[in-house]
Formats: C-alpha cells, sequence, structure tokens
C-alpha cells in the first residue's frame, strides 16, 4: 500500500535524491505491478536510477499541470529544454549561453523570445529551478535565480540523464496534435478495440488521480461498471490505496481516512479549505431547502451573481472567525482563491454566465459550533 502510494504521490522517486524510499518501494514493487498494469493501465518503470509510474489521467481536468508553471509559456521553455537535453550525454557539461541559443531556435516558430523581458526571463527561472528540482539538470557553477535580473552571466549545468524519463512513451505519433483533446481523442479510438479492458482502465484512473468520477445518464458505461464491479473495486482500492468507494446517484468518491490520506488533501488544515467547507455547508442548505434546484445529472446550475453573493453571505456570516487574510481580502481577491480551489477539486466549473456546482460540494461540509451562531446573533 505505502508503494502505490509513494507512486502516485510522486513524479517519481529518485534513487539518488531519495535512496532509503527507492529501495522500499522497489522492494516492494512486484506486489503491486499487476495493479499499475491491468487494473490502471498505468506503465511501470523501474531501472538503477527511478521508480516512476507514467500516470496517463482518464480525461485531462483544468487543474492538472504542473503546479510551479504559471504561463503557457513556461511549457514551451520546458519542453524545448527536455529536447535540448535529449541531444546531450549523461554527466556531459553545458553553459546557460548554449541552452539560451539553443531554446531561441527552437521556439522560434512557436513563441516569440525576448531575453530583455523580465516576464521572459522569470519563466526560464521557474523552468530551469524545476529542471534541477527534480534533478534534469544539476548547476554546478552560478545559480538560476540570478537569471531573472540578467540573463547575461554564466552557469554551468550538467545533464543528468533523468529528461528522457520525464515525457510519456507515447505508442502512436502525437506529432500532428494541437491540444489536450487530441490525445483524449486518439485514447478513445484505441479503446474501442478493446472497450471492456479500457472501461476498467478509465474508472480506475478516475478513482485513483482524480476528485470524483461523475456521469450524467443512467446507462452511462462506467457507472455501470462501476455498480456491478463495486465490490471488487473496493477491493483492490482497500488493499493497494486504502479508503472507502462511496458511489452515489450520479458520482463516485474515493474517500480517505485521515490516516491514509497522502498527496494534496482536501480538507487540510489552512483556512482557504476551512472557508470553502463553510461555503458548501451554505449550498447544501440552500439544496435542501429546494431554494438551489438538482438537475437530472445531480448537479446545480446557478448565475455567476448568485454563486459570488452565496461567496460574500459565507464571509459575512462567519468573518469574525477568519484570518485577517481572508477577512480583509478584497472582493474580487476572495473570488478568485474560492473559485480556483473549488475547480480544482472538481466541486464547480463555470460556463458562460453560470456555475455548475457538481455534487463534490454537498459531499463534504462543516459549520462552526452552536455557540459561534448565538454570538453572532447576539452581536
Amino acid at each position: 500500500m505505502e508503494a502505490v502510494r509513494a507512486l502516485i504521490e510522486n513524479c517519481w522517486i529518485d534513487k539518488k535524491k531519495n535512496k532509503e524510499l527507492y529501495v522500499k518501494v522497489r522492494r516492494e514493487l512486484t506486489k503491486c505491478q499487476k495493479f499499475f498494469r491491468e487494473q490502471l493501465g498505468w506503465t511501470v518503470i523501474n531501472n538503477e536510477q527511478i521508480l516512476k509510474v507514467e500516470k496517463i489521467p482518464a480525461r485531462a481536468e483544468g487543474y492538472m499541470g504542473i503546479t510551479d508553471f504559471t504561463e503557457s509559456r513556461d511549457y514551451c521553455l520546458f519542453c524545448a529544454v527536455l529536447i535540448f537535453l535529449e541531444d546531450k550525454e549523461e554527466q556531459e557539461q553545458f553553459l546557460l549561453s548554449e541552452l539560451v541559443d539553443m531554446l531561441e531556435l527552437q521556439l522560434k516558430d512557436v513563441m516569440d523570445v525576448d531575453w530583455t523581458s523580465f516576464t521572459q526571463r522569470k519563466s526560464l527561472v521557474r523552468v530551469l529551478q524545476f529542471c534541477e528540482n527534480m534533478r534534469l539538470l544539476e548547476a554546478y557553477e552560478g545559480s538560476s535565480d540570478n537569471i531573472g535580473s540578467s540573463i547575461g552571466q554564466e552557469i554551468l549545468y550538467e545533464n543528468t540523464g533523468l529528461s528522457r524519463y520525464m515525457a510519456v512513451n507515447f505508442a502512436y505519433s502525437i506529432a500532428g496534435f494541437q491540444s489536450w483533446e487530441d490525445f483524449e481523442k486518439q485514447q478513445n479510438q484505441e479503446g474501442e478495440a478493446d472497450r471492456g479492458h479500457y472501461r476498467i482502465n478509465r474508472v480506475y484512473r478516475q478513482i485513483a488521480a482524480a476528485p470524483a468520477l461523475y456521469w450524467s445518464q443512467s446507462d452511462n458505461p462506467d457507472s455501470i461498471y462501476l455498480k456491478n464491479q463495486r465490490q471488487w473495486i473496493q477491493k483492490n482500492f482497500s488493499e493497494y490505496l486504502g479508503g472507502q468507494l462511496h458511489i452515489h446517484k450520479n458520482a463516485a468518491f474515493l474517500v480517505l481516512d485521515e490516516e491514509e490520506s497522502f498527496g494534496e488533501r482536501h480538507p487540510r488544515e489552512a483556512m482557504l479549505p476551512e472557508l470553502v467547507l463553510l461555503l458548501c455547508g451554505l449550498i447544501r442548505e440552500k439544496a435542501d431547502e429546494g431554494v438551489w434546484k438538482e438537475r437530472y445529472d445531480g448537479c446545480i446550475v446557478v448565475s455567476t451573481k448568485e454563486f459570488q453573493k452565496e461567496i460574500y453571505h459565507c464571509r459575512d456570516k462567519y468573518r469574525l472567525a477568519w484570518s485577517k487574510e481572508y477577512r480583509e481580502m478584497e472582493d474580487a481577491k476572495l473570488l478568485a482563491a474560492v473559485i480556483s480551489y473549488m475547480k480544482s477539486w472538481m466541486m464547480i466549473d463555470e460556463c458562460g454566465e453560470e456555475f455548475v456546482i457538481f455534487p463534490a460540494s454537498g459531499k463534504i461540509i462543516g459549520s462552526y459550533p452552536a455557540e459561534f451562531d448565538a454570538k453572532e446573533k447576539n452581536r
């Protein structure tokens, strides 16, 4: 169980960086390879440098990506760095100026490269710092931090050879792909050849790697498989990941106990998750009272104005218990923080001038003790 969690939680386990975990997981790998291969359909990389599971999701979600990156430009630069490292031998050294020249050449047809621009230099800093953190390359002389102020100073790097394991190895050509939708389309086409097995992989991937699995129709093939094989699926997850499988009318969740939780968690001890729990409690009240009506698929659709109003109502009702940061936060910043967090946990989505509130919003809710409400009423 611990090996499966470690492989899912980490991009990879680097022997040089964490030898103890590497040895421990590799020792247990034979016990869980079948789960990764058959249930999840994921490839396991096992060599003397790293242990990695190529975690291809069932479908792309907005929260997926490299959290250190903030601009699409960062991803363009990162891909170009990987191409550059591909041509380098392991332990081969190179200078920053050599890398920068290649990036300009590689990206000239994709984006305008202007190293006099502070924002572009900051993008390069984020990319190189991520590469160093993942040990794709190592700085021998100089620091990537200084690039933000000037691109002219030299830094000596060494290629570790790990870059060859960063990108997923697809069994088909992606040269003509234009967006993430092309990957899903190709995946679905391949699944047509073996629908049963592909459905198993899709269901397990969504439950293991996403906060929720949703469906809108009763004849949805994933929901039918989930309900028919509930005991078997629960058994596999209990053995390899832990937690309880909760299946509702239009949604399914893998709920982990506090002592079993790993990776990113909701809720956790922080102000933002706390206030989201309170907001979810208010949403649940409106649903139970029939003020906000559920759709056929278990979702609630409200206008942007209504949803924003509910966030402000939550703040006005509970702000005395909030931290100073959130109590005094500007409206726009508060809205952005709450909406971004709830989207990342598949609780809501924006659709034009409306918000779609998913069943996850009513799954875990929060409230303050009764004495807090009494104090509020007597203010």
